[in-house]
């Protein structure tokens, strides 16, 4: 891969999630600071993703690999999804803003797969070559946080106008992108083309089904984090808040560097068991930390973002790598994807929207804060008895023992 289109994927790398990260992350603190939408709305708004995130693979499927070529696709979706960010960031009642947020997620969440098929395309070795492109991604996110912290953007509209018009931006730099037609499959698309029975067949081993139903219940206090962190952060005084969780995105590349060192030490097990536990000492950091005395609990939350995702879904990643048989790798690593940030956070937008609505505390100006104490030792108790669950049940003494693939630190980052 010459320089120069090196240089092209990475730039559509940052700007993909840029876009992602400039409305996403403290869409609670608006909803809830200017709005006044509940913690349940909150939620239901949050988890549009993981609707996406449910279609995303069929509609891959049916336009990456038979129809249209990728990057007009891509572009055509940003360009849409740019008028639906600006649209919502007009409404002020939620049924008209959940359904273009809506309407909005299932035009973006392809793309995460779209902008990562296209960029293997153009690669003639992806595990030499993808890792050091896709870290940009994290470096949008980083951009869009520190951006609208430092501006102090975070209960405005104005986050979701900021990705609306790097959306379009995004749209228009789609059609320079290199040329990448359909790959000409033929057969009807249906489930099983998308996740075929073979691959479904690998959750007949103890181990991976095990494997994928830890994944799918981690998932659920997972998007506690996603959903409500900003706001929680801004209540409980953070000044800055959306540039200081930039910091669980910096975490996240520095241990991803790091996974084949602990993976060789550790083994599948105990990685993910740590992922786990990462995530329960992360909300009890929230659930006692505070801006005077303890402001570092809420720094060692924040930090715990690197060991919480790369070493339980990474690894994971890796695991199905070694489990799948090479023909049914993708497969097996869409239907975990289709489990996880598809079933697993739509139920967990659900479940900790009504947590954090039955935790509202209304104050004397008619706002509403929260005992967020009880919601994060909630979450995190949930993450204790997934992690019990899983030492008690989970045993791959094979997969233990054998060494990651040497572009472990190329694995695709979902922030």
């Amino acid at each position: 891969m010459n320089f120069s289109l090196r240089i092209r994927l990475s730039f559509m790398m940052l700007l993909e999630y840029f876009i992602w990260g400039a409305w996403y992350v403290t869409l609670g603190t608006w909803l809830a600071t200017s709005l006044h939408f509940s913690g349940q709305q909150i939620g239901l708004a949050a988890g549009t993703t993981a609707v996406g995130a449910i279609i995303a693979p069929f509609f891959v499927g049916l336009i990456a690999d038979r129809l249209f070529n990728t990057q007009r696709v891509l572009a055509l979706l940003h360009i849409a999804g740019a008028i639906l960010l600006y649209v919502a960031s007009l409404q002020t009642s939620f049924l008209p803003f959940y359904g273009i947020v809506l309407a909005y997620c299932l035009c973006f969440m392809p793309t995460l797969a779209l902008t990562n098929s296209l960029a293997f395309r153009q690669m003639k070795d992806p595990r030499e070559q993808f890792g050091s492109i896709r870290v940009l991604g994290s470096g949008g996110w980083i951009l869009a946080g520190l951006l609208i912290g430092t501006l102090r953007l975070e209960a405005t509209a104005t986050p979701m106008r900021l990705a609306a018009a790097a959306s379009l931006l995004m749209g228009i730099y789609c059609f320079t992108l290199p040329d990448t037609p359909p790959l000409a499959k033929t057969e009807r698309l249906s489930l099983a083309s998308v996740f075929p029975r073979e691959a479904l067949n690998l959750l007949r081993e103890r181990s991976m089904l095990v494997f994928a139903i830890a994944s799918f219940l981690i998932c659920i206090p997972l998007q506690f984090y996603y959903a409500f962190t900003n706001l929680f952060l801004n209540q409980a005084g953070v000044r800055n808040a959306a540039g200081k969780m930039t910091g669980g995105q910096i975490s996240e590349v520095i241990c991803m560097i790091l996974i084949p060192w602990f993976f060789r030490r550790l083994g599948v097990k105990y990685m993910l068991a740590a992922g786990m536990l990462a995530w329960i000492a992360r909300y009890i950091f929230f659930a006692y930390g505070n801006v005077d005395s303890r402001m570092w609990m809420l720094w060692a939350g924040i930090l715990l973002h690197g060991i919480c995702y790369d070493f339980f879904f990474v690894t994971g990643q890796i695991y199905i790598d070694r489990k799948a048989p090479v023909n049914l790798r993708a497969s097996a690593q869409g239907l975990i994807t289709f489990i996880t940030y598809g079933i697993g956070m739509f139920v967990g937008s659900w479940l900790s929207g009504a947590v954090v609505n039955h935790y509202a505390l209304p104050t004397a100006q008619g706002a509403l804060t929260y005992y967020w104490r009880a919601i994060w030792l909630f979450s995190g108790s949930a993450s204790v008895i997934v992690l019990l669950l899983f030492l008690l049940t989970f045993s791959d003494k094979q997969a233990d023992t054998v060494e990651p693939f040497p572009a472990a630190e190329g694995a695709s980052l979902q922030i």
